[in-house]
């Protein structure tokens, strides 16, 4: 641990300055070229064998820790540190000197942390390898398209990166706790999220007569404001039914004839996260049959499944809690909510033990506000880089050991 400590302290000038260089150059999902060629470029330097995935992002990336022992499948416990890589497609607000270079892109996700967070692990777990060599093999996942349903992790798992490996661990930033502090969380973290899209259709018409034509308006109005209550009603457990985007109409005096709305569907609840694509249906049925604003509209309704929620295991959990406490101190740990967020880290804990750690990003000093992720201003104590290293790093030494 004393290694691990002191090889990031050597190295905090340049993780910082690897994750603005990656804050300028955000990349949409499955676009992440750039920040591609950038990681094989740095792991590369390193001596090690970065594997760009088939799709042509993304990167996975094998430590032994002894490189004279030989790699047994199956034998060779391998432990994974996972890091997502792409941007937001939303504008960069912060202002900052290292913000977004490229219009409608915005690291406003902290995925420039987590993946500067990962390769300063392997860097610590280099000092360690050439200090104390062990048997073990730390896999290095650096995950295009987590912001996509249903994420890059499925070709991360497709392309067999997960066989054969133990444990997997991960941090995501998180604003509402303060730098220096880390949310551990036993069992469900995170929510199942789906995304769908619904189409209004009619024959358009003039706004001086509504009532000879569908009034599309106020019929996407209703949808928009209605629909997260009827589909409430129909549920015995919570869900979230939030619109992103809306659009209809171009004209001032022109009823359009077709509206597109698209949103997203959560729930902490499993059986409920399986009857969304129905309930949802038939809600919208409802609403169309409900009389008031006159001629219904045409209408269908596209649903993508989504993730299911993130479960920590139990063990690999309380590794987490034991690590940072060492690292930092007892207080250094906190116990987190599930949120109503989804990750594609979810299709990992499916399959292997493994925990996703909440990352503290708040700089205490700044006071009480705290931009949300996704926020067009949102930005991190870059602290939380070094720590955010020091425990990835200090996890796998602890599976591992």
């Amino acid at each position: 641990m004393t290694d691990i400590r002191y090889v990031l302290e050597a190295h905090e000038h340049e993780l910082i300055a690897f994750r603005r260089h990656l804050h300028t150059q955000p990349e949409a999902s499955g676009k992440e070229y750039l920040t591609t060629e950038l990681l094989v470029e740095r792991l590369s330097l390193e001596g090690l064998k970065p594997h760009v995935l088939g799709s042509g992002t993304g990167v996975v990336c094998d430590i032994p820790l002894d490189p004279e022992a030989p790699v047994r499948p199956g034998e060779t416990p391998i432990v994974a540190l996972r890091a997502d890589i792409d941007g937001l497609e939303m504008e960069d607000l912060t202002g900052a000197p290292y913000r977004s270079r490229f219009p409608g892109l915005a690291h406003a996700c902290g995925h420039d942390v987590h993946t500067a967070a990962v390769l300063g692990a392997a860097l610590a777990l280099l000092q360690v390898r050439q200090n104390a060599p062990r048997e073990g093999v730390v896999r290095l996942i650096f995950e295009p398209s987590e912001e996509a349903v249903p994420g890059g992790a499925l070709e991360v798992i497709a392309e067999g990166w997960l066989e054969h490996v133990n444990s997997i661990y991960g941090v995501h930033c998180d604003p509402k706790l303060d730098v220096g502090t880390l949310g551990v969380r036993s069992g469900p973290l995170t929510s199942a999220a789906d995304q769908f899209a619904i189409e209004l259709g009619g024959p358009g018409g003039h706004t001086a007569r509504p009532r000879e034509t569908v009034d599309l308006i106020r019929w996407t109005a209703r949808v928009a404001d209605r629909l997260w209550d009827e589909v409430q009603a129909r549920l015995d457990h919570p869900v979230t039914l939030v619109f992103g985007s809306v659009h209809t109409g171009a004209a001032a005096n022109v009823i359009p004839a077709s509206a597109f709305l698209r949103g997203s569907f959560r729930t902490a609840d499993r059986p409920t996260w399986a009857a969304g694509e129905d309930t949802i249906r038939d809600a919208l049925a409802a609403l169309f049959e409900e009389d008031g604003i006159g001629e219904p509209p045409r209408w269908a309704l596209e649903y993508g499944r989504g993730l299911p929620p993130v479960v920590n295991d139990a063990a690999t959990s309380q590794l987490v809690r034991e690590v940072v406490a060492r690292q930092f101190g007892p207080t250094a740990v906190s116990e987190t909510p599930q949120s109503v967020g989804g990750d594609t880290f979810a299709w990992y804990t499916e399959r292997i033990p493994g925990t996703y750690v909440r990352l503290g990003t708040h700089d205490p000093d700044s006071g009480d506000t705290r931009q949300d992720l996704h926020s067009a201003t949102f930005d991190v104590d870059e602290r939380s880089i070094g720590i955010g290293a020091t425990v990835l790093a200090g996890c796998a030494i602890a599976a591992l050991d």
